[in-house]
């Protein structure tokens, strides 16, 4: 099955690309091997309802489902991973293909994270 990914407002896209470039920017601090592929985890915010959406979507992208938690405001959130480098080319399509999908599925993406890797690409 294809799905045909929506526009990203431009403005939206730099605005997220400005945090990434500061948890990049932590991790290189932390001794980083961006191009070392490891798991990245994303999170949404939204109903269970959509986040089953958000599932059949998101696997067709390679990402799993790690977890569903509520927040202390009673906000859900889902809890995705896939398996990518964290390069500033890699974490542009990251979060261009998670923005996607929030339009797609009336989530809200709520970032990205992972484990800084400092050992030697095998």
């Amino acid at each position: 099955m294809s799905q045909n990914l929506p526009p990203v407002d431009e403005a939206r896209l730099a605005a997220e690309w400005e945090a990434d470039r500061e948890v990049l920017a932590n991790l290189k601090r932390n001794g980083d091997v961006a191009r070392i592929a490891r798991p990245v985890d994303v999170s949404f915010r939204g109903s269970e309802q959509d986040f089953e959406r958000v599932l059949i979507i998101a696997s067709q992208f390679g990402f799993v489902e790690l977890d569903r938690e509520e927040d202390e405001d009673g906000d859900l959130f889902l809890f995705l991973e896939c398996v990518q480098p964290v390069d500033e080319q890699s974490i542009r399509a990251l979060t261009k293909k998670c923005l996607q999908i929030e339009i797609l599925c009336g989530v809200e993406y709520d970032g990205w994270g992972c484990e800084a890797q400092a050992g030697g690409v095998h």
